[in-house]
């Protein structure tokens, strides 16, 4: 079946890969590319569909990213978003300005119905917006299709040259109806069929791994969370006996895990796996004595894992790649491309400038976390490890505020056991989508019986997200908590009180460093 593409050209905005994860949403392929791809190489990949990003710089500034101008004559239509609408109306001979009032978050924006993209939503929306210039004077053949008080060009088209253009974010899910809004430039305007599905990229993934590694040694990087585990299961339907798991227990692991990972991987598990436990903890206890800077910690537990690889793969012999479970959301906050860095990731932004393969495969780059989910149960992975906790790759290293310590990490197991325990009773654990305790650096007087006790206070987090981009602090009865509170207090040496972290994301990220 021939598959219909758009393509997104990122020029720089955070929610790039967001853009196109709703397109599949939307049962079309979408891939994310550089503003700067060759023109020739763009066209050769007949995509349907073109989509410009949104960006942090202004059209009109002396460095700011420009489209080439062949793309307009591609015949193909394209929709720009944010910078994406701006950038298409500087180049097609409109106005950009400094707005007089910027707008940013929730916004109601009205929109003209008979506009292509706004048949099916409703006249007076919410909308994401953040922008500090706007779109003074559309371009001539475009007309207006929605506005806000303060923005009045939010939206305008020139439907018979195919140019739509949207000053808020549809991708994001502050939008309402903004996947209806895409939908029907995917398919309406563009003419897509909407017949991509994960089993798709299941087989083409599988296919391309085959041809890239051939008779290659692979080395596969499992640390036995979802996402190395749905690359494990598809490097091994890839290349069958030619990929060895390396499971490095770096001591950072949640209650039990080593065993856990081991008993579903290993020689007794549930795959025919050649698989390696390594059992590091004091290597990375050594490594980490004294640090506290969270960035610090991730680029050491990320060095240390590559070079345990490493030395693994040298006993294995000729060991040409090394596969990593690397999603979106790492790459992005690892500030890879033009977004900003907000962390290091231990296997993105956190890998040492040497590493000593000659290829680093990592085939589920491009999704998001519930998309990975999908291809696990394609792929046949059992729902209870499809669906387990998201566990960061540097571990309890960075749900440890301060120095890393083997007394600190028995703490926070215990916690995190005890409040996923109680979770997982309440019915909750499908309901949240990320939970988990997390040792602060701060330490308190408390009474228990009839002594003064200076013990550590844990913080508890849970968000609800689809994306893992952006999330909110999930709404859990006071009953439950209370239960957690009581038995981490009374259960776990060490910790005399319990708080509750209510932050959304943004302004903070998931993990608690």
């Amino acid at each position: 079946m021939k598959r219909d593409l758009v393509v997104v050209l990122d020029f720089g905005g955070q929610y790039n890969q967001l853009i196109a994860r709703r397109v599949r949403e939307c049962s079309v392929y979408c891939e994310v590319h550089p503003y700067t791809i060759d023109i020739e190489k763009l066209r050769a990949m007949n995509p349907k569909g073109i989509i410009f990003t949104g960006g942090p710089n202004s059209v009109y500034g002396e460095d700011s990213p420009q489209c080439p101008m062949e793309v307009y004559s591609m015949g193909v239509p394209v929709l720009g978003i944010c910078y994406g609408a701006q950038l298409m109306a500087y180049q097609l001979g409109g106005k950009v300005e400094t707005a007089p009032v910027s707008e940013y978050g929730k916004t109601e924006v009205t929109v003209d119905k008979n506009g292509k993209l706004f048949g099916n939503v409703q006249e007076n929306i919410i909308c994401w917006m953040s922008h500090t210039d706007y779109i003074a004077q559309p371009p001539e053949g475009f007309k207006v299709t929605a506005s806000t008080p303060v923005c009045p060009v939010a939206a305008m088209e020139d439907a018979d040259r195919g140019y739509y253009a949207v000053q808020f974010h549809p991708e994001v899910l502050h939008t309402q109806e903004g996947t209806k809004m895409l939908e029907a430039f995917v398919k309406d305007v563009c003419g897509c069929q909407g017949n991509w599905k994960m089993d798709s990229f299941v087989e083409e993934t599988v296919r391309a791994i085959r041809e890239r590694v051939g008779n290659g040694k692979v080395l596969c990087a499992l640390s036995g969370g979802v996402d190395s585990s749905v690359a494990a299961v598809l490097l091994s339907k890839a290349v069958g006996k030619n990929l060895t798991c390396v499971f490095v227990d770096h001591g950072l692991l949640r209650k039990n895990e080593g065993d856990e990972v081991e008993a579903v991987f290993g020689p007794e598990g549930h795959y025919d796996l050649n698989f390696i436990r390594v059992n590091a903890q004091q290597r990375f206890y050594d490594k980490l004595a004294g640090v506290t800077e969270p960035e610090r910690k991730r680029k050491i537990i990320g060095e240390e894992f590559i070079r345990v690889f490493e030395e693994k793969a040298k006993k294995i012999g000729a060991v040409d790649f090394l596969v990593q479970g690397t999603i979106y959301p790492d790459v992005i906050e690892s500030g890879l491309g033009k977004s900003a860095v907000i962390k290091s990731h231990h296997n993105v932004g956190g890998l040492p400038d040497c590493v000593d393969f000659k290829e680093i495969i990592e085939p589920l780059r491009m999704l998001f976390k519930d998309e990975v989910r999908k291809a696990g149960l394609e792929l046949g992975i059992p729902d209870y490890l499809v669906f387990r906790q998201p566990f960061p790759g540097p571990g309890l290293g960075i749900r440890i505020i301060g120095e890393v310590t083997e007394e600190k990490v028995k703490i926070v197991q215990d916690a995190d056991f005890i409040y996923r325990e109680e979770i997982a009773k309440a019915g909750l654990d499908r309901d949240i989508n990320q939970y988990f305790a997390a040792l602060t650096n701060m330490r308190s007087v408390g009474v228990m019986g009839d002594f003064r006790t200076y013990d550590y206070a844990v913080a508890l987090r849970a968000v609800t997200t689809s994306d893992f981009m952006t999330a909110e602090a999930a709404q859990i009865p006071w009953d439950v908590l209370n239960k957690v509170t009581n038995r981490i207090v009374n259960e776990v040496k060490g910790v005399n009180r319990v708080f509750y972290d209510c932050t959304s994301k943004p302004p903070g990220t998931i993990e608690f460093e």
